[in-house]
């Protein structure tokens, strides 16, 4: 598995790429921007390695303890978090959670205080910006995703190679192919049927 130096050098020699066909795709500097910028986001500190203690996780600074539950729910490398889509959307999900408990409560709090309705023009605000503003919204999604993937990608890549290494042609095998060939051959074993010594004398 590459180290945390190794997945920021692929995250960085990969933006401009990103970048070029985003905006060869678009034409738009907006959406562009928005795809690069989930894309580093996402490859430096909103990737898979959320799930354990990481350089991902260490860029939080103080506010690296919010990620401590994720970390207690989830297996390292499991497909919740190393998944194609789902591992994003998951932690999109659990940090839009947190945000939006805790933006509720002070605006509770604020509300009781000075008597105001922030909390329902809030939700209006909210609701209306995503319908005005989907494309961006799904460029910076799809940002974030392309920087998870370029993890996850040098993850298991990294590990085939390691695997081709060992054990050949063999280590790039489903495991599951591998456990029915040793299955099938220490069969074909027992089922042989034992030479005597006597016929073997003969």
């Amino acid at each position: 598995m590459p180290s945390g130096g190794t997945h920021d050098r692929i995250t960085l020699w990969a933006l401009p790429f990103v970048a070029g066909v985003t905006f060869l795709q678009t034409r738009s500097g907006n959406l562009t921007l928005l795809v690069a910028g989930g894309f580093m986001f996402g490859g430096l500190m909103f990737g898979p390695d959320l799930d354990i203690y990481s350089r991902h996780y260490q860029r939080w600074g103080f506010l690296r303890f919010i990620w401590l539950p994720y970390q207690k729910s989830l297996r390292h490398r499991s497909f919740l978090s190393h998944g194609p889509i789902i591992g994003t959307m998951l932690r999109v999900l659990y940090l839009t959670t947190l945000v939006s408990v805790l933006v509720i409560l002070v605006l509770v709090v604020a509300e009781k205080l000075w008597n105001v309705t922030w909390l329902h023009m809030l939700g209006e605000t909210v609701v209306q910006s995503i319908a005005d503003y989907s494309t961006e919204f799904l460029s910076l999604l799809l940002g974030l995703e392309l920087g998870a993937m370029s993890h996850s990608l040098s993850d298991w890549g990294g590990s085939a190679y390691k695997r081709f290494q060992k054990q050949g042609v063999r280590g790039l095998l489903p495991r599951a192919k591998m456990k029915k060939r040793k299955a099938r051959s220490s069969a074909t074993r027992r089922s042989r049927p034992k030479t005597s010594k006597k016929s073997s004398n003969s």
